[in-house]
This record gives C-alpha cells, sequence and structure tokens, in this order.
C-alpha cells in the first residue's frame, strides 16, 4: 500500500498522506514521496491547483518518532538478520542526520513556493509537522472534528517543517509562541478564530466545500493566480517600491496571457 496516493483531474493534483493506522504520521520515506511529487507538480503545465489531506480520521499527526529514533541511530540501515557476521554498524554522523532532514523538509518549501496555489483539506489532527504542513499551503478549508496541536516543546524538540516562518506570518509573533510554548489543544472554531483555518464545515461537507475552491481556481485565469501568487510570496520580505514595481510587472504580464487564452477558448468554442 503506497504511503502517498496521488490523483490528478482536470487541473486538480490530490495528494493524500495515506498511513491511517499512523494517524499520517511523517516517517522518512513518505516526506521524500511528498516532496518528490511536488518537485514534479512545479514543473507540470497541466497542474493548476494542489489539494493536500490525509486518509482516515486524521490529517497529519505530525512525526513519526519511531522511526525518526531508528534513524537517527542507524537501525533503520538493515535488518538485524541480515547483518549476520558484520560489524555493528555505527548511528549516522549528526551532520547527516542535519542534511537528510533539511532534504526531508523541502515539502513545506515547495508547497509554499510553487506558482500554484496549494489548499490543505483538514479533517481530524493536524498536529505539529502536520500542522506546519497545512500553514505552508495557501489556503486552509477544515471539519468541524479537526483539532490544532503544536506538541514540539513537549517532546523536548524545537519545531520543524517551516512553523515557525509560516505561523509568525499568518498569527502574529504574540501568538505564534502562544502556539508553540503553551501548545493550546484548539478546535476548529479556535483555530478559525486564530486565523489558522479560512473555513470550517462540517465534516460531511468537507470535500464539497473543497472543491467548491477547486473549481474557482482551476476554472480561472492561470496566470492571474501564477503572478499573484508570485508577489504575495514577493510581499513577505521585499519593500513596498519593490513590490509596487511587481505588481506593475505582473499584471501588464497576466493580463497579456489572460487575453491570449480567453481567444482561444473562444477559438475552441466556435
Amino acid at each position: 500500500m503506497s504511503e502517498l496516493i496521488s490523483e490528478f483531474d482536470d487541473g486538480l493534483l490530490k495528494l493524500t498522506l495515506n498511513r491511517p493506522e499512523k494517524r499520517n504520521a511523517l516517517n522518512p520515506s513518505l516526506m521524500r514521496g511528498l516532496r518528490d511529487e511536488l518537485l514534479v507538480a512545479e514543473k507540470r503545465r497541466d497542474v493548476k491547483v494542489v489539494v493536500l489531506t490525509g486518509a482516515g480520521g486524521a490529517f497529519c499527526s505530525g512525526g513519526d518518532l519511531k522511526a525518526k529514533a531508528a534513524f537517527e541511530a542507524g537501525a533503520s540501515r538493515k535488518p538485524a538478520e541480515e547483518n549476520k557476521g558484520d560489524a555493528p554498524r555505527s548511528p549516522p554522523a549528526v551532520e547527516d542526520v542535519i542534511e537528510g532532514s533539511r532534504r526531508n523538509f523541502e515539502s513545506p518549501r515547495l508547497l509554499h513556493d510553487m506558482t500554484k496555489p496549494t489548499i490543505a483539506m483538514i479533517r481530524g489532527a493536524a498536529a505539529g509537522a502536520g500542522l506546519n504542513l497545512a500553514g505552508a499551503c495557501d489556503l486552509r478549508i477544515a471539519s468541524e472534528n479537526s483539532r490544532y496541536l503544536m506538541p514540539f516543546v513537549d517532546v523536548g524538540l524545537s519545531g520543524d517543517h517551516g512553523g515557525a516562518y509560516f505561523w509568525t506570518r499568518i498569527l502574529g509573533t504574540a501568538k505564534a509562541r502562544e502556539l508553540y510554548f503553551l501548545n493550546p489543544d484548539l478546535s476548529a472554531r479556535q483555530a478559525l478564530e486564530y486565523g489558522m483555518v479560512h473555513r470550517v464545515v462540517p465534516d460531511e461537507q468537507l470535500e464539497d466545500a473543497t472543491m467548491e475552491v477547486v473549481d474557482r481556481i482551476r476554472h480561472g485565469f492561470t496566470a492571474a493566480y501564477y503572478y499573484a501568487k508570485k508577489v504575495l510570496n514577493a510581499a513577505e520580505n521585499r519593500t513596498l517600491p519593490e513590490v509596487l514595481d511587481m505588481e506593475a510587472m505582473f499584471t501588464a504580464l497576466s493580463g497579456k496571457a489572460s487575453k491570449r487564452a480567453m481567444a482561444s477558448n473562444k477559438e475552441v468554442k466556435r
């Protein structure tokens, strides 16, 4: 059974974290698979919007701490029965652990930086690294049964998957620090009040509510979304004059591309 289900239909790429027995906890292979799918999605012209979700009753419960500990101890390199007669393997150097983790943490950067809108469809728990993956997406649509936690410090970790970057910008530094330091157990409605999610709907309406947003995007002007996301990302770190210059350029480029698309559609309909 694949740990990541990838489905494409009419401009929509839906990626489903598929470890329901582990509440979709992220292990190294799942992180690599998600990263690789997003790398390909960024280059595909036919992908117009990406939806990230989880199988079963959870979005993502965070990192798989057992898998993480096994990797850091070197236990995941070779099964014990294959090691008979071999010298004991030493744990990987901390530099190797850091380098491997950094590669696996590319998924939130890709969700944020790719020029296609990304949507987190959240059902059940979104915790730790899972919550940070949701924070990397442009939009977050949640079911009423969803819950939000940031338990890194409670297990002796400082946090990963870009959460410090995303939540500081989404919530402001005060709320982000409260989230990290106090780990409040937030319901969907509380997360909406925080500003963590954009919409909360009954669980049975989650798919339909998400598809309404998907349809708006994939049937809209692709160039407009492309350039809007580029300038919104730039606005996080650029000065006002720089953003105004980019808006002037991108408005001209998106307008020209959209006119070509409209003309092409008229030709097709004739």
